[in-house]
């Protein structure tokens, strides 16, 4: 592959269904698809952890969340860990970052020449409160995603402008420099929206009207977990909406709210080509996470649902198949390899045990019989759950793994919406067993579940006990640069 710039895109919590290149018949999103059609779609992609804080540090080591422990949004990335930044920075490739990061602050070396608009774990110590999971509390700020909705505009969807403002300034004056022998510079662009608040501006409300708004899946009749009663009285999304009218508010709020990024993103994509930049720049797409979006009553993400752990994902540019589809399952891990294979850093910097993830490039190009037999593997240790949850994903199988209690198994070729559990069935009891091995090669999901919350205890120590932590509450969303944190009490 010759290599050459990488522009990185990244928006926040996606639903992966809610683009037009990925088939929803309502959702807008007229530059991300023409970005598909001129790349690769990858259809089975997904986060290692389903909340922004370990799943943005997955994406910057290329390492699973138990391998690193940043384990939720109040143990962040800190540098401690080598990124692929780091590796482009040892061999002299500029890489700048403009956006969120979720990192722990500005000051951490985490592998960029410069950070544009950072924005990080909120006042330095991230979601404390997210911390607390045994008892599990009731997070009263979650209301905010029934209240807080309807046309306007707010400080992310300010801050999104602000990060394509940034952005195209950057390309044209990359545009300008004279660098003949200069190496590829890797740019790694991350949005805010579709994420909550789930407030969008007015032009782009009005093209989603909530009377339109089809409701979405219910869960299954009769079903009940453990793990998903917990969740659910922790998290009260769905609660406090106070009827369907509302909810169709929301859901065409999140709607809106992904065409505005869309639109920005556009910006972006159009600055690129106009400097001509884009003859030697490829780009990717990703979110850091999906979302559930009132899918089986669940809001949010921390789930290993489709709408949750699955995430959008597109390449382009030189050297990429147009108009494709990749069907391998792949993940943020993958990101490491495939930024240093694409700007040409030496292929025996990028090799290592410790790093498990492939580069995207090579997926593309896999044999479909190989293709089905990798493996993907997410996690999740954050608030809400009462125990670790664990997907892995092979070939047409999903398998959920809840520590402490019974597991989930779909078939996702037959049953891609996920409504017939079939871990009881005996006709996939060897399907459940080899999957739950899988998973067992990976790790141990019990002892990685007391060492989640083995640091997670030692952490709620630091900052004066669950009582303390509980009274003092938490916000519902990290404020933007400059914004004040604003603390919901329980």
């Amino acid at each position: 592959m010759e290599p050459m710039n990488l522009l990185v895109l990244m928006d926040d919590e996606h639903n992966k269904k809610m683009l037009g290149c990925y088939g929803h018949p309502t959702v807008q999103t007229p530059n991300l698809d023409r970005l598909a059609a001129r790349g690769t779609r990858f259809i089975n992609a997904y986060t290692n952890s389903p909340i922004c804080v370990p799943a943005r540090a997955a994406f910057a080591t290329g390492r699973q969340v138990h391998q690193t422990g940043y384990w939720d949004n109040a143990i962040a990335y800190d540098g401690q860990v080598p990124s692929w930044g780091h590796v482009l920075q040892a061999h002299g490739h500029p890489v700048v970052s403009i956006g969120k990061l979720h990192y722990t602050d500005e000051t951490a070396d985490t592998g960029f020449d410069r950070q544009v608009l950072p924005m990080h774990i909120e006042a330095g110590v991230g979601d404390l409160h997210g911390l607390l999971r045994d008892p599990l509390p009731v997070r009263y700020q979650s209301r905010d995603m029934a209240t807080r909705i309807g046309p306007g505009d707010t400080s992310y969807t300010d801050y999104d402008r602000k990060i394509a403002d940034e952005a195209c300034h950057w390309l044209q004056t990359q545009a300008q420099v004279q660098r003949p022998h200069g190496k590829p510079w890797v740019l790694f662009t991350s949005f805010i929206s579709p994420h909550s608040p789930l407030v969008a501006p007015q032009a782009y409300y009005d093209l989603y009207p909530p009377e339109s708004i089809t409701l979405p899946k219910k869960r299954p009749a009769g079903f009940q977990h453990p793990w998903w009663d917990a969740l659910n009285g922790c998290y009260i999304f769905d609660a406090s909406f106070a009827d369907d009218h509302q909810r169709r508010i929301a859901i065409a709020s999140y709607y809106a709210l992904c065409t505005y990024i869309d639109h920005q993103i556009g910006r972006v994509l159009d600055t690129l080509e106009a400097t001509g930049l884009a003859r030697n720049t490829r780009v990717v797409f990703l979110s850091d996470h999906g979302d559930n979006m009132g899918a089986r009553g669940l809001w949010g993400k921390s789930n290993m649902y489709e709408e949750s752990a699955g995430i959008p994902m597109i390449a382009a540019g030189p050297g990429i198949a147009a108009g494709a589809r990749c069907d391998t399952a792949v993940s943020h891990i993958d990101f490491r390899p495939t930024i240093l294979q694409a700007v040409g850093v030496p292929a025996q910097a990028q090799a290592s045990q410790a790093y498990p993830g492939r580069s995207l490039f090579e997926s593309m190009q896999m044999p479909e019989a190989e293709a089905r037999q990798r493996v993907v593997l997410s996690e999740y240790h954050a608030a809400g759950s009462i125990s670790a949850c664990y997907m892995v994903r092979q070939g047409d199988w999903k398998y959920i793994h809840y520590t402490g209690f019974r597991p989930e198994l779909f078939n996702l070729r037959e049953d891609p919406e996920e409504l017939a559990d079939r871990a009881g069935d005996p006709a996939c009891a060897g399907v459940l067993r080899a999957l739950e091995g899988e998973l067992r090669q990976h790790l141990d999901p019990e002892a990685t579940d007391r060492q989640a919350k083995a640091a997670q205890a030692a952490l709620i120590a630091k900052h004066g006990g669950y009582d303390a932590i509980n009274r003092r509450g938490g916000s519902s969303y990290t404020p933007a640069p400059g914004e004040d944190v604003q603390l919901i009490p329980s």
